[in-house]
């Protein structure tokens, strides 16, 4: 020790890291700074000489590396190394990157507890009895504390957007992790230090476009960005502002006609127009700094509403109807459609100056045909999470039951075209019927126009005569039984004559 500190003199009151301390910390922080969904994760093989696959997920390298992280600090500590302010340079970097990562380390399991939707009902506040403990720790280590209570509020959000991320969106397959490090990004961006130092109070300005098929999951993804928002920490009250279930507002532009949409996104006063009895605020003004408003259907916007949309996101500024009193926007938009922008955009039905502004970021949410010949386990953990959330409880035994069923009455390679809505109450038509044979409207109608227009051009030969009645007669009556009673044919050959048409 008195060696140490007779250097630290001589080094003008500083302490320099040896080799080792160096490389050790340099590879925590290149681990610990990367998307936690990025294959990158694979660095920790450096760290960790028992790592094994199960600990791949961030959640796990986090505890994995705790003992080793908290070992090497008690040899630093064991150097005279208490604070931040005793390094220089990079080593005062590595060491304040270490501090950072033990504070957040020691906070997350009570952190979880208030991710938990039973202890987030809207309106109600978050009161964190721990967070002046947590903020004086932080303290300790020569940070201010003002750092110390913004590194405990993001804090809060790495733990709220992993969980929301993780969550909400199911599936390993290579479009599901392609999603979901595109919304750990859209949060963080692709460098939480830059969002950090720079981002944090300035992603108002940086709006997001989510394009998918209906029934994809697009609503999830925004919410996960939604309340995954950075909320400040009130250090004398206590508690977050704001509860994250309050920072994220959603509308579905389509529900409403084009005089009432005005009204329900900038408000209204009074007396504006017949019917209005009252003063009425929009979303544009419930939703406060670090919020996002998600509009979903954007694509069924009218070109004079998306010229004063366009207002709002570059001025930031709006005029309730009726009134001239302008009110500031301070949240985020997060926008999203199911219908393609291109062909709009040609036809002179979606500006090309409103996608721009919209198109800070923008995100494919990909269809579950997709996911499932990406990877056909896909669709077992999308039912077990579906019946878990249906019955509050797991059942394995419930879950192989409904698998049995799809498989026993869909034919090979179904493209669900209503996505995971679709999966969601086929899920529930079994649970009440026993079967589910389709959705007949969507598939039945373009196979009997395909075998009508064939038929009558005479493009069929007697394999596809075949192969098209079958699926035909599959869509209108739901089973294979029915189908080969119908045509007389083995249950094996209907089967088989489905597949055909599914190639």
């Amino acid at each position: 020790m008195t060696s140490i500190k007779n250097k630290a003199r001589k080094t003008g009151g500083t302490v320099r890291l040896d080799s080792e301390d160096r490389e050790f910390l340099s590879r925590l922080t290149e681990s610990m700074y990367l998307n936690p969904f990025s294959e990158e994760l694979e660095l920790i093989r450096k760290l960790i000489p028992d790592y094994t696959p199960e600990q791949f997920r961030t959640e796990h390298f986090l505890w994995t590396v705790k003992p080793l992280l908290n070992q090497r600090i008690e040899q630093l500590e064991s150097k005279g190394i208490h604070r931040i302010q005793q390094l220089q340079g990079k080593d005062r970097t590595l060491v304040e990157d270490a501090f950072k990562l033990q504070a957040y380390l020691r906070v997350v399991p009570e952190m979880d507890k208030l991710v938990q939707p039973r202890s987030n009902r809207e309106g109600s506040s978050i009161e964190v009895p721990f967070g002046r403990q947590v903020v004086n720790q932080i303290k300790s280590r020569g940070f201010s504390e003002q750092e110390g209570v913004h590194l405990f509020a993001l804090f809060y959000q790495l733990r709220r957007a992993y969980y929301f991320i993780s969550h909400s969106l199911t599936g390993d397959s290579p479009s599901m992790k392609k999603l979901r490090l595109a919304l750990w990004n859209n949060v963080f961006s692709y460098d939480i230090r830059t969002y950090d130092q720079f981002l944090v109070n300035r992603m108002e300005d940086f709006s997001t476009l989510l394009l998918g098929a209906t029934g994809t999951g697009k609503g999830s993804a925004a919410a996960a960005i939604g309340r995954s928002g950075y909320i400040p920490f009130d250090l004398k009250k206590g508690q977050f502002t704001k509860n994250f279930n309050d920072i994220f507002i959603a509308i579905n532009l389509s529900q409403y006609s084009e005089s009432l949409i005005e009204s329900e996104l900038f408000g209204h006063c009074k007396g504006a127009f017949t019917g209005a009895v009252e003063n009425h605020q929009g979303l544009f003004e419930r939703c406060t700094d670090h919020g996002s408003l998600f509009l979903d259907e954007i694509g069924e916007l009218s070109v004079p509403i998306q010229i004063k949309l366009l207002h709002v996101l570059q001025e930031r500024i709006f005029d309730p109807v009726g009134s001239h009193n302008q009110k500031r926007f301070a949240g985020r938009v997060i926008a999203a459609t199911n219908r393609p922008l291109q062909d709009l955009r040609k036809r002179g039905n979606f500006r090309d100056d409103f996608f721009y502004r919209l198109s800070s970021d923008v995100i494919t949410v990909p269809n579950l045909s997709q996911r499932i010949e990406e990877s056909p386990d896909e669709l077992a953990q999308l039912v077990n999470l579906l019946v878990t959330r249906m019955t509050g409880q797991k059942s394995s035994s419930l879950t192989e039951m409904i698998l049995e069923k799809l498989k026993r009455d869909l034919p090979p390679n179904y493209s669900w075209p209503g996505n995971v809505r679709e999966l969601e109450q086929a899920i529930r038509r079994i649970l009440l019927t026993g079967k589910y044979g389709g959705d007949l409207f969507v598939s039945g109608l373009n196979v009997e126009e395909d075998f009508v227009q064939k038929f009558q051009t005479g493009d069929l030969d007697a394999r596809d005569l075949l192969s098209q009645y079958c699926t035909l007669l599959f869509n209108r009556f739901g089973t294979y039984e029915e189908v080969a009673r119908r045509t007389k044919l083995d249950r094996r050959t209907v089967k088989k004559y489905l597949s055909k048409t599914d190639k």
